[in-house]
């Protein structure tokens, strides 16, 4: 008897607790729907990596062909490049970022003006919804040979004009610059969302205790800032292969040759095959090994992130 009231209780306490989160739950709803109809559904779709498809038998009706597909890369001998320009791109991209987003938020945390600062937060967070068709419409009128706004300039100085899109050197600095532009200010939002969680306390102790801004900021601000740089670092990681390819296809393209050597990377490369063949095949097999690249690649991350700081780690 004493155990059927047990589990009576216990029942009664999940309906009951079921009942106080039943608003949080319809909130999250929305988000998991969207989850799963995005990142769990299309998962049996990874079978067409190990098929040759065929239009009329379908996935399941085509013939099993193996790891044939994931000769795909191989084959022109670009992998080394191909990986080497888009894991460095994104490794330039998740540094950069975060060390001015970083910064900005600490900026943005000491100006006193309250207006000032909404302006500057809606500023620097507007070219975050610019389409990248529009990024590479500025990146063009800037630097077009003809007619771009630099080559004017430096013709009115006297200098000679320059055909930047035959200039593979100069395309990773561009590139690191517009990825920064269009992104700075989402991040500086979320790192000034968590400089707003920091205990007020700490920062009034401090303040009555004579520190200096610097101090404030060294001592108190960037301790508190790590667990969610080291999140957001440990998320982009899980990324690291995959390359923006609305960025650089919108930019330059995706048949420039020239400037292939620096500006070429995984997803602009099978875009240009599938345009030619249209092999989802090799598309599904690359996207496979992007994908189980990422993940040992944030498993191995967070590993190296627990042994250091266990309190960090993503699990």
């Amino acid at each position: 008897m004493a155990k059927t009231r047990s589990t009576l209780g216990s029942a009664g306490r999940r309906k009951g607790r079921f009942k106080k989160n039943l608003p949080l739950l319809a909130m999250c709803m929305p988000a998991m729907l969207l989850f799963f109809l995005f990142s769990y559904l299309p998962l049996p779709g990874l079978y067409m990596a190990f098929v040759n498809y065929n239009y009329a038998k379908g996935m399941l009706g085509s013939r099993f062909v193996g790891w044939t597909n994931f000769k795909f890369l191989t084959l022109s001998g670009d992998l080394p490049m191909l990986v080497r320009n888009t894991v460095l791109y994104n490794l330039a991209f998740i540094l950069v970022n975060n060390f001015c987003q970083i910064a900005l938020a600490l900026m943005l945390n000491e100006v006193r003006s309250r207006r000032f600062r909404k302006v500057s937060q809606a500023m620097v967070l507007l070219p975050y919804f610019i389409s990248f068709v529009i990024v590479g419409l500025f990146a063009y009128n800037i630097l077009n040979a003809d007619y771009g706004i630099l080559n004017n300039v430096r013709e009115a100085l006297g200098m000679e004009r320059i055909a930047v899109y035959s200039m593979p050197g100069v395309w990773p600095p561009i590139f690191i610059f517009l990825n920064l532009w269009k992104n700075i200010g989402y991040g500086t939002i979320i790192y000034f969302a968590a400089i707003m969680g920091i205990d007020t306390g700490m920062i009034e102790a401090a303040e009555i205790d004579g520190v200096s801004s610097w101090q404030r900021i060294r001592y108190i601000m960037l301790p508190c800032l790590r667990p969610t740089m080291v999140m957001l670092i440990l998320f982009s990681i899980g990324s690291i292969l995959r390359g923006n390819f609305q960025l650089f296809y919108n930019v330059i393209g995706g048949s420039n040759k020239i400037l292939f050597e620096t500006t070429d990377i995984i997803e602009t490369y099978v875009y240009r095959a599938m345009m030619n063949n249209f092999n989802f095949s090799s598309a599904a097999a690359v996207s496979l090994f992007q994908s189980v690249f990422g993940f040992a690649t944030v498993l191995l991350a967070n590993h190296i992130v627990k042994r250091i700081e266990p309190d960090y780690a993503l699990f």
